[in-house]
């Protein structure tokens, strides 16, 4: 009975060493985070006259390419940012995405005929980057920067959204046959 309770005593012991061993860890990553921000935001501070705006910025960017690293790798915000982001760059991503979840939407809809669903897919996506058109220009504006070139991009890639998935309606709705059957190269 006397050798059980040591032996539990020690098990609570090292149970104990390990649960602190892990805080310890937790607390030691979350110091280097601090200091490893710290130093970046006093080199920051020194290069921009210690603008505080400069320091939220950094270490806003910092968070969230930590964040984002699991799922998105190292530099996860300043690779989103070399992206093209032309009018016509970001309607092809809008509409890609969109219109990628158009066979989830017949799967879900198994009662409806194909120009039906299809019908009200391209009605619910457009109504949705209609929403989300109105609402970034909100804000832009909000931030007075919708005018010239940024408005007309706006515009620009807001027409070719719309164009595209008129294309893919288009594209959808012809009946197989005819997209399998492609004309012979002279």
């Amino acid at each position: 009975m006397a050798n059980s309770v040591s032996l539990n005593s020690k098990a609570i012991s090292t149970d104990s060493k390990v649960a602190n061993q892990g805080e310890v860890t937790a607390a030691r990553a979350k110091m280097q985070l601090n200091v490893s921000i710290m130093e970046a935001s006093a080199s920051i501070s020194i290069g921009v006259g210690s603008n505080p705006q400069a320091l939220l910025y950094k270490s806003a960017i910092t968070s969230i390419n930590e964040a984002l690293r699991a799922e998105l790798g190292e530099n996860a915000v300043q690779n989103a940012a070399r992206m093209d982001n032309s009018p016509q760059a970001t309607a092809d991503r809008i509409v890609s995405l969109a219109t990628g979840f158009y066979d989830a939407f017949k799967r879900q809809n198994p009662q409806m005929e194909d120009n039906s669903a299809l019908q009200k897919f391209i009605d619910a996506v457009k109504g949705g980057v209609e929403q989300g058109f109105k609402e970034a220009r909100d804000i832009l504006k909000g931030l007075n920067v919708l005018g010239g070139d940024v408005a007309a991009n706006v515009d620009k890639t807001y027409a070719l959204v719309m164009k595209g998935f008129d294309d893919f309606a288009s594209r959808a709705a012809q009946p197989k046959e005819e997209l399998k059957e492609e004309p012979e190269a002279a």
